[in-house]
């Protein structure tokens, strides 16, 4: 007997399908799981979906379905139920068939066959402007655990992070180093209030210092400040005084650029390499990785984004105005048109991401998946407008939004601002509650839900605490399966037909719906749908646990009830995997 009974109750119910309503034989078949279990363990609405083309009661073609169902082991019991329900109670054999299969297929219970479609996620692409702080973790563990739940799934997946070495904010970071180090040389200049603030940037600085001496030093102050505007005072915050402080820091790149000549290049890798090189390093200790980092610097390199724009002027989607080109993006649904060539002839952040998504498109992926934070809800029409301006279908890219994760610590909210250097890094928070609480908290809502992460809860050892409470029930079989000390293949011999308390047949329900957890929570994009399930595994296994021995001294009965804890501990370690957590044997 198959272990999915959903697979075969769809065929018994195609087979009354084509006696009851031959001409509808192509019919979607839905089953459902009743969220109550006296409605018993599936449930179709088929009878509903006919009744409107067959101008029958639902009801009643209901019973008529019922009556033609092939006779199976499979169905203990069924009814109609409601306003034309179909409710199906499965044998206990059909429950516990399961274990079989799990102890057969290993890891891969639950896998879904290769699907032959490439998909692309690109995740974090934070500015490799200073150390990634709490808010890109939460996307970073989104984008991870939802591309291994992709994966798993059966969908060919491509892990990649943009690189925003090109533009202004680079820039900035690469000053802000030069200014650093300049000062561990005594020429102060007053560090700009809207430059990069962190000890990082000093740090920089320093190992600037001492790898090359005074080679980017043989300026004066006077040079660097050499025709910039004067700064506000730093109690003023209003609209002129912003904008006087950024003229004054592009005045300051401008002279940076013209006194160190070549070097500046030196000075913008040198920058950019530091924080690249420790976030890809942070990423990798949180077991986030990529198979491509992309630089938007090899857009402009190529002439792509010259080409991307070139081709939206000849499709007419390009106007000029102030000496600036704009894309027509209103056409599209924007809620203004946007500038993608600016009058000075430099291109926009918009024109490079137009590119990229080009780029994207030439590659041959089948689904573009792009996962951005909340606050770039807004950017979503003007991309996709761009994609259908080129003549691409803008439904082949799919955009998940993440809020970012508010850390509380002692009941007080901390701040993530780069700039002013006032933010707790990710790998501060990971060394503080640990790789596994981190992926796990992350992933627990819904990703464009907002969410407070908890750090007192993510660090006890109580039942409060959803990964060690998940990771405790992995820990529990481990125990137990060593005090029995047998073979492991002496499990799949086992008698599941003795598996008949109630906690047992439920925990079966539970092991047989992880393969269409899977396909859901990859169809969704919601891997917060693992985390829910391994929680309600976990809560059934400790509740057969204290409710049941394992370790009785009928040897029959005893090797049905470790086969059922090895499936969980399968199922626990498969589930934990996929959100990127470990699965300890003790604890």
């Amino acid at each position: 007997m198959s272990a999915d009974p959903k697979v075969l109750l769809t065929d018994l119910l195609k087979a009354a399908l084509k006696s009851v309503a031959p001409d509808h034989v192509d019919t979607p078949i839905l089953l459902e799981r009743p969220k109550q279990a006296s409605h018993g363990d599936f449930a179709t609405n088929l009878a509903l979906q006919l009744a409107k083309p067959l101008k029958r009661n639902p009801r009643e073609l209901a019973a008529m379905l019922l009556a033609e169902l092939p006779a199976s082991k499979l169905i203990a019991g069924s009814e109609v139920a409601g306003a034309g329900f179909i409710n199906f109670t499965l044998a206990a054999d059909a429950k516990t068939a399961v274990v079989a299969d799990v102890l057969a297929r290993g890891a891969d219970f639950g896998r879904g066959a290769a699907k032959g479609v490439k998909v692309q996620v690109e995740f974090v692409s934070a500015n490799p402007t200073g150390p990634l702080h709490v808010g890109h973790g939460r996307g970073a563990a989104y984008g991870a655990s939802l591309s291994d739940v992709l994966a798993f799934a059966g969908f060919e997946v491509t892990r990649e992070y943009y690189v925003n070495d090109a533009g202004r904010q680079m820039d900035i970071l690469a000053l802000s180093t030069w200014l650093r180090y300049l000062a561990a040389f005594g020429i102060e200049i007053a560090f700009p209030p809207n430059a990069y603030q962190g000890d990082y940037v000093v740090g920089m600085g320093h190992d600037m210092r001492d790898a090359h001496q005074d080679r980017f030093a043989r300026v004066t102050a006077e040079q660097v400040l050499a025709g910039t505007p004067g700064l506000p005072p730093a109690e003023r915050n209003d609209d002129e005084a912003k904008q006087q402080r950024e003229e004054h820091l592009d005045a300051l790149i401008a002279n940076a650029k013209r006194l160190l000549g070549d070097d500046y290049a030196w000075v913008h890798g040198f920058a950019l390499n530091e924080q690249l090189g420790d976030g890809r390093d942070d990423l990798g200790e949180f077991g986030v990785h990529f198979d491509k980092w992309f630089s938007e610097q090899s857009l402009f390199d190529t002439g792509l984004v010259e080409r991307a724009v070139a081709q939206l002027e000849k499709q007419g989607h390009i106007y000029l105005q102030d000496g600036a080109k704009w894309f027509r993006s209103t056409a599209f649904g924007d809620e203004k048109d946007r500038v993608v060539q600016r009058e000075n002839g430099l291109y926009t952040y918009f024109a490079s991401d137009i590119a990229y998504h080009l780029n994207k498109y030439e590659r041959g992926f089948d689904r573009i998946i792009d996962i951005w934070g909340a606050d770039h809800h807004g950017y979503i029409p003007r991309v996709k407008g761009a994609i259908a301006a080129l003549g691409l279908p803008p439904e082949k890219l799919e955009v998940a939004l993440v809020q970012f994760a508010v850390l509380y610590r002692n009941g007080q909210k901390t701040s993530m601002s780069t700039r002013s250097g006032e933010f707790v890094t990710l790998r501060e928070l990971r060394h503080e509650v640990g790789n596994d609480a981190c992926r796990f908290f992350y992933v627990l809502r819904k990703s464009d839900q907002h969410l407070d992460f908890d750090l007192d809860l993510a660090k006890s050892q109580s039942n409060e605490n959803p990964v060690y409470y998940v990771q405790y029930a992995h820990a529990r079989v481990c125990s137990v399966l060593n005090q029995w000390g047998g073979e492991a293949s002496e499990l799949a011999g086992a008698d599941f037909g003795l598996l008949q308390h109630e906690r047992e047949l439920a925990l079966c329900a539970r092991l047989s719906a992880f393969p269409e957890l899977v396909q859901n929570a990859a169809a969704d994009h919601a891997p917060h749908q693992v985390a829910f399930y391994l929680k309600d595994l976990a809560a059934d296994f400790h509740g057969w646990y204290n409710a049941e021995r394992m370790l009785v001294e009928d040897e029959a009965l005893k090797l049905a009830r470790l086969a059922l804890a090895g499936a969980v501990r399968q199922v626990l370690a498969s589930g934990l995997a996929l959100l990127g957590v470990s699965a300890p044997e003790s604890m």
